[in-house]
């Protein structure tokens, strides 16, 4: 009996040091069946978070895949690094809103926040780009610059982009060089432009895509275990993106890839291996803001 209860004091203990889950910020999809559940897509099996933590922290990498405009994807991001943080030590974070250029940067202000220095623009003094909402990844970024682990960059800078427009390179290994992916991944690039790119551009565009992929494996492999890579879906999910390249790149680590999606959105066990509904942004025809 004493044992039991020693057990059930430590579980509880455990549990406590977790941090609050975020409360829902988008407006659509609150009274939906899915809205925050947590499936193991393998089994079927609904997962408590608890239960989910349980399952990434021995991973040597984790993969989540967010939309990049939805807070509450980005809020369970943080309580994510967070919580594992709670259960074993983090290795490094690896994050696609960064490039190879914004490294020094990270790191100068990494260096001077350990100092207890103050840094007045952290945007600026991070050269953080535009396109990415400050609002949205800067508690992230905060939080991750206080921490002992590294803050990585995990994104092709625009120089190497440019050159690949002009000179396409090979990509090497048969998982992400496959026809079948790099047909979907064409498919997935022209509805993303709205068919309104020239024919002529696309290999160009899905050289820019696998590169990507290709660097973030790459950056995943270089990096402290266990690592967290943030990107897009498209970039995590495992019969497309990132996780084919680690394949190519002879990684044997068992990753694994959690896709944070709006209620309503399929995913398959294909794609990853876990999901976690949050609520969804209202409609929004990007098509028609591209024709705009």
């Amino acid at each position: 009996m004493r044992i039991a209860g020693l057990l059930l004091f430590l579980l509880a203990g455990c549990q406590a040091s977790l941090p609050p889950l975020p409360a829902w910020q988008s407006p659509e999809g609150r009274e939906h069946a899915e809205l925050g559940q947590i499936v193991e897509l393998r089994s079927g099996q609904r997962l408590t978070p608890q239960q989910l933590l349980a399952r990434l922290a021995p991973a040597p990498h984790v993969l989540v895949g967010e939309r990049h405009d939805n807070p509450d994807h980005h809020a369970l991001q943080l309580w994510l690094l967070q919580a594992l943080a709670a259960r074993r030590a983090q290795g490094s974070l690896l994050l696609e809103m960064l490039t190879a250029d914004q490294q020094g940067k990270v790191d100068t202000v990494r260096a001077r926040l350990a100092a207890g220095q103050q840094v007045a623009d952290l945007p600026a003094a991070l050269a953080w780009q535009r396109g990415w909402d400050w609002l949205l990844y800067g508690p992230i970024v905060q939080h991750a610059l206080a921490q002992p682990y590294p803050m990585l960059a995990a994104n092709l800078q625009r120089s190497d982009v440019l050159q690949i427009y002009r000179q396409r390179p090979a990509l090497s290994g048969s998982a992400s060089t496959a026809q079948s992916v790099q047909e979907a991944l064409l498919t997935q690039i022209r509805v993303s432009h709205c068919d309104q790119l020239p024919e002529s551009q696309m290999p160009a565009m899905l050289a820019v895509q696998q590169q990507r992929d290709r660097r973030m494996a790459e950056a995943l492999l270089a990096a402290p275990p266990p690592s967290l890579l943030l990107a897009g879906v498209y970039h995590v999910r495992r019969d497309l993106g990132v996780p084919l390249h680690l394949s190519d790149l002879g990684d044997k680590a068992a990753s694994l890839v959690l896709i944070l999606a709006e209620v309503g959105t399929l995913v398959s066990a294909a794609e990853a291996d876990f999901v976690w509904y949050t609520p969804a942004l209202p409609e929004r025809d990007y098509c028609a803001d591209f024709a705009g």
